[in-house]
């Protein structure tokens, strides 16, 4: 308890299949990763909120594909037919819809893999019919991509993803604290990112355990 209190410890996410917590509300996305072998014209387009565990599963992907993973607006200035010679997972698609460079890259890595008999991963935020592409070539073919849905967190799964994000921090608070917090924050992603961040800042500020008196203290200051 003493270094979770006296130490700023850093963040070392972990991304490994045994650490991706499966619940009803992942479980195809999940299912659609590990039987990628099967994806319909070889590729898929992962779907979720912020926080919901994408770059994980684009890593877990990555570890049994062999895949590289790029940032979708880091397609413009890469090798392409390099790129191109393996599986391939990226990230953050509908973030580079108006920019033509990042369109025109994505829509020739998205070509020649598959050309190459590659496989494709794609994330983002939003189902591709949702993402405002200038380019209607890509358009069309991300519109034409199986698609999986990560869907909103259930108790279980939000549990499981504040337990791990406070794990990646290197804290530990006992289960009381956890089933406090699922039952207040907003049921989201984004909520359980946010409360514990605020914990951790906290509990270093005041030199303080995470505990339910904490956790009650600031949610109760959010409401007044």
């Amino acid at each position: 308890m003493a270094r979770q209190l006296s130490f700023d410890l850093p963040v070392r996410t972990a991304l490994g299949r045994d650490d991706f917590f499966v619940s009803s509300a992942n479980a195809t996305a999940v299912a659609m990763i590990e039987g990628w072998r099967t994806w319909p014209a070889r590729k898929l387009v992962l779907v979720g909120p912020r926080g919901a565990g994408k770059t994980h599963l684009a890593h877990v992907w990555a570890a049994q594909s062999g895949a590289r993973i790029i940032p979708a607006r880091d397609v413009a200035g890469a090798d392409i037919p390099a790129l191109a010679e393996g599986p391939v997972a990226v990230e953050d698609c509908d973030a580079i819809a108006g920019d033509r460079a990042a369109e025109d890259a994505l829509f020739h890595l998205h070509n020649l893999a598959l050309a190459e008999g590659q496989s494709l991963l794609f994330t983002a935020a939003a189902a591709p019919s949702q993402w405002p592409l200038g380019l209607p070539d890509l358009a069309s073919r991300m519109q034409g991509t199986p698609t999986v849905q990560i869907a909103p967190p259930d108790d279980e799964l939000l549990m499981a993803v504040m337990m791990k994000l406070f794990s990646d921090r290197q804290l530990s608070p006992a289960p009381p604290t956890l089933t406090f917090l699922v039952r207040r924050i907003d049921r989201s992603f984004d909520a359980a990112r946010d409360i514990v961040e605020r914990l951790d800042a906290a509990a270093l500020e005041q030199r303080r355990p995470i505990n339910t008196g904490l956790a009650r203290e600031l949610l109760d200051n959010d409401d007044t």
